[in-house]
């Protein structure tokens, strides 16, 4: 009997060996390599720190990526007011505020969001508690960038915190002729050509009608420019009163113009809508800022004018009518600070109306448009937690004077 091979055998040996030696090389060779390196260890993350400080609220820190700061604010205020034979008294919750700011990703990437639900902190016809919401970018020394709801750039007194007021109340003059909030878009420096903080500047852009608006209006847009000088270096300008009591002198300078393209506002971004059009604003502030051992003194002029003093608009048989507002002013306010908690103040200002202009606004300053009058402070923990209380003389060319007295408590946490 004989056996039989197939002569394909051999190659088909070949072939298998072949394949074989292929996929066990991989093997072979990494059985034969030292052993991988082990992973590094994952970085550990950076320590989360918590702080409180009165004033100052809680702030939650995790390394420089991330911070969270929350501060609370009242102010609580009675009013006792006489005109003609009338007294009339009013106790009340001022304002109430919650603020919320910090960083996020980087130091320089900050966000700021202020909340108010006093009773006068709404505008007619808006419900919205929203005061400040936005962010900034504060890497580069020349150029700030800021974006969201925010203080028009326009004078220092509007741009002053509330906080930090050294009356009760801001000016009338400023009340009546500033720009508030708006929504846009701010570039900014207090350092311009790193010339040891001795010049700024703001430019800004915005939409023109103010804030908290959820109506479509005609496009703007609302442009700003202000240049500040402060020949002695920065200081605290942006608060009243000289808490710090420096043997070193201090002074600011500014100055800012403004244009409004067709607003649908009465006082420009603030006060009630028109009805038959759009107007433009052109606005002109200067002011001054001067601190030294505890004197302070600020000073400002304020001008504000439309391009047309009457609005009207026909439709079919029926014609509507507004009125703009122009007008301007001034005021002086000083303070000095008789120990290192209490400061005494006085403040005299002066409200004018252009001619032809909003027959309402011509009444204001023929009736109230001068008040001068004093107060005092007692700084329990600086512009955090203080007692106020003022006097004023209100009165014009015609028609009863008004005697305004005010005490308010004004409290951060």
């Amino acid at each position: 009997m004989h056996s039989h091979v197939s002569p394909r055998a051999p190659g088909a040996l070949r072939l298998l060996l072949a394949l074989f030696l292929v996929v066990a090389a991989p093997a072979r060779g990494q059985s034969g390599s030292a052993p991988a390196p082990a992973p590094a260890p994952a970085a550990e993350p950076p320590p989360t720190t918590i702080t409180a400080e009165p004033g100052r609220g809680i702030v939650v820190k995790a390394g420089d990526r991330f911070s969270f700061g929350l501060r609370a604010r009242i102010q609580l205020r009675d009013t006792f007011l006489h005109f003609d034979r009338d007294d009339t008294n009013e106790l009340q919750v001022r304002t109430l505020r919650l603020i919320v700011g910090g960083n996020v990703l980087a130091p320089e990437l900050r966000y700021n969001i202020q909340l108010a639900f006093g009773g006068n902190d709404f505008e007619t016809g808006s419900s919205s508690p929203i005061f400040d919401a936005f962010v900034e970018y504060t890497r580069w020394r020349d150029v700030n960038i800021r974006v969201g709801q925010f203080f028009v750039p326009l004078d220092r007194a509007r741009t002053i915190r509330e906080f930090a007021l050294q009356f009760v109340d801001r000016q009338q003059v400023v009340r009546e002729l500033n720009l508030d909030r708006d929504v846009g878009v701010m570039l900014s420096s207090n350092n311009l050509f790193g010339l040891n903080e001795w010049l700024g500047y703001q430019f800004f852009i915005g939409g023109g009608d103010g804030r908290n608006r959820f109506a479509a209006y005609a496009p703007g847009p609302l442009t700003v420019l202000r240049l500040t000088l402060r020949p002695f270096g920065a200081f605290d300008d942006d608060q009243e009163a000289d808490l710090t009591r420096s043997a070193k002198p201090r002074l600011s300078l500014g100055v800012a113009a403004a244009y409004n393209h067709r607003t649908s506002r009465r006082n420009s971004t603030i006060g009630t809508a028109f009805t038959a059009g759009t107007a433009n604003y052109s606005h002109l502030a200067a002011d001054v800022v001067f601190k030294y051992r505890g004197f302070s003194l600020l000073a400002e002029g304020l001008w504000r004018e439309a391009n047309t003093d009457v609005l009207e608009q026909t439709t079919g048989t029926t014609t509507t009518r507004d009125v703009t507002r122009s007008g301007y002013g001034y005021f002086v306010q000083g303070g000095l600070l008789v120990s290192p908690q209490v400061e005494l103040t006085a403040r005299w200002e002066q409200l004018f109306a252009r001619k032809g202009t909003d027959p309402q606004l011509i009444q204001l300053v023929e009736t109230q448009g001068k008040q001068v009058g004093g107060g005092f402070n007692v700084y329990l923990n600086g512009h955090a937690f203080k007692l106020q209380g003022d006097y004023f003389y209100i009165f014009g060319s015609t028609g009863e004077p008004r005697h305004l007295a005010r005490l308010q408590l004004d409290a951060s946490f």
